[in-house]
């Protein structure tokens, strides 16, 4: 089955909503992990756009840069389809230029203490930017205006932003230990004005955002990236592995896998986005050219495929970056929503995000979990804006309420949970609507959400109580500050948040047994109260509103 044949199959796309594809591909001058041919995958993938006609971003490490093997390469480029900007991996000879001692294993070494902006001080992380800007300046005669890496701290980003000027910024999807790199709690996909103050974050107010938007890379499976390797049955907290648009990958799905990628293609740019439809393509050269090649030959001839019939924009981050902001001078809400996943009808998913929480609706066979919900505090911190990191990996994270991934365990796979009279109300057909106002509605015929930028309501024809069944408690687990019938105030990485009640009330020692005679308390250990109380509906109607203090 094509997925450019079938893009439009029960679905209706609304054209007005802008379906972006950004082409990433970002060079490294060294690879010590294997012997690789670097040169031949930037080489070929600027073939492939051309034969296909599609615009794309080569990012260029500083190691990169100051070798004329793949400046000279680029210097020949079309500036209308090809942009050039920087990718934020700090190298050896980066810092021998300012004068930084270098401590990686490699001139280039991922380890987070030498190969990332956090792993140095502000005035060097200032330094290490200058002269990567700076350098690229001598060699192409202008600034860059696209800036990328895996993930840089809050400082750099307000530092360049303000003295250099960007169109757009990208770092790496959401995941958990996956090369060192835990970034948890986020905006899912498209993009967002970062916070000032957490750079992980979307600003809620103009006056405290860096007015440069910051989008999420890789393309995630929208239904199994996000507890991809989760065990139930295993308390632990594995690293994860990757579920994307990537070409190299084609195990689990993927991008090297063609019915994945026709699905993904088909989901993702499905038009339920509320703002724009969003994803990255491409690939580092460090993966060599024998490993993305089938993958990014069938995804470029569907891009071009897609833009033909009006479906898809395939375009530049900058371009991308300069139509948000003439669009939006704030963080629009935004979803992504998976009527099924590419090898089971059964599964569906909607991600809503806005400037102050996300939260996962999942739905496999007929039942139904909230599967994640995360607050975004614009005020939190940086955990590196006055530290350095010393160690091997690093953390972004932002504040837990509900997490799938990580309070599973002990046999419970985590998550909210509708029951009425000991059952769950089982989920029917997924039906999403956007009603506007950055409000969207998602139908599961004996029970509604409606989303909005505060919180959400969920509604049903007779009473309910929503419970959220997790597995195990550590560290990521919100202490409680105080509980009401309305309120109920959390506290998490030293910072307090509030989950409050416009209809519904909050039980602090709730007993059930479903079903099949198994017995859950929720609320209350031993006694003790436990972050999670159930909730129960008012006349068939609960309304969430969420605080951060």
């Amino acid at each position: 089955m094509s997925g450019a044949d079938d893009f439009d199959k029960n679905r209706r796309i609304k054209m007005s909503k802008k379906q972006i594809v950004n082409i990433i591909n970002f060079i490294r001058d060294v690879e010590p992990r294997a012997k690789v041919d670097l040169v031949a995958p930037v080489r070929n993938q600027i073939d492939l756009m051309k034969k296909h006609n599609l615009s794309g971003t080569f990012l260029l490490q500083y190691d990169a840069l100051i070798d004329p093997v793949y400046t000279d390469m680029l210097k020949t480029l079309d500036k209308e389809q090809f942009e050039l900007g920087v990718w934020f991996e700090i190298v050896e000879p980066q810092c021998k230029a300012v004068g930084i001692p270098w401590t990686g294993r490699f001139p280039w070494d991922w380890h987070v203490h030498c190969g990332f902006s956090v792993g140095y001080t502000k005035p060097q992380r200032e330094k290490l930017a200058d002269v990567l800007f700076e350098k690229f300046r001598a060699i192409f005669g202008y600034y860059p205006r696209v800036f990328g890496s895996w993930f840089f701290d809050t400082h750099t980003v307000r530092y360049i932003s303000e003295k250099y000027g960007l169109d757009a910024m990208c770092n790496c999807k959401e995941q958990y230990g996956t090369d060192g790199y835990t970034l948890w709690g986020g905006y899912y996909g498209q993009g967002y004005y970062p916070s000032r103050s957490n750079v992980f974050v979307p600003a809620r107010s103009k006056d405290e955002q860096i007015s440069v938007p910051l989008f999420r890379m890789l393309g995630s499976d929208p239904i199994y990236q996000f507890d991809y390797g989760v065990n139930v049955d295993n308390n632990e907290n594995l690293v994860q592995g990757v579920i994307t648009l990537e070409p190299v990958y084609v195990n689990a799905g993927g991008g090297g896998d063609p019915a994945w990628v026709d699905w993904y293609m088909q989901e993702n740019f499905n038009g339920e986005c509320l703002s724009f439809g969003y994803a990255q393509a491409g690939q580092e050269n460090s993966m060599s050219w024998p490993q993305m090649k089938n993958g990014l030959e069938y995804q470029f001839a569907l891009f071009e495929k897609l833009v033909n019939e009006g479906k898809i924009t395939v375009e530049k981050l900058g371009d991308t970056g300069k139509w948000y902001k003439n669009t939006w001078q704030t963080t629009p809400a935004s979803t992504i929503t998976a009527h099924c996943a590419y090898d089971d009808s059964d599964k569906t998913s909607v991600w809503y995000c806005s400037d102050l929480y996300r939260i996962n609706l999942y739905t496999e066979k007929n039942s139904f979990r909230i599967r994640d919900i995360h607050l975004f505090d614009e005020k939190m911190p940086d955990p590196f804006e006055d530290i350095v990191c010393t160690a091997n990996d690093a953390a972004y994270e932002t504040l837990p309420l509900v997490d799938g991934n990580r309070h599973s365990g002990s046999g419970i796979l985590a998550g909210v949970r509708i029951f009425r009279e000991g059952k769950e109300i089982p989920a029917g057909k997924m039906k999403f609507t956007d009603i506007g106002n950055d409000c969207a509605k998602i139908d599961y015929t004996d029970f509604e959400f409606t989303l909005n930028k505060e919180g959400f309501t969920v509604k049903s024809d007779s009473d309910f109580s929503l419970l959220y069944l997790f597995g195990k408690k550590g560290e990521y687990v919100p202490e409680v500050i105080s509980c009401s019938e309305h309120e109920l105030h959390l506290r998490c990485m030293q910072r307090e948040y509030m989950i409050c009640l416009d209809s519904g009330a909050f039980d602090c020692n709730f007993e059930i047994v479903d079903s099949n005679g198994k017995t859950y308390r929720t609320g209350c250990e031993n006694g003790i109260l436990s972050y999670a109380p159930a909730v129960h509906s008012e006349n068939g109607k609960v309304t969430v509103r969420f605080s951060c203090q």
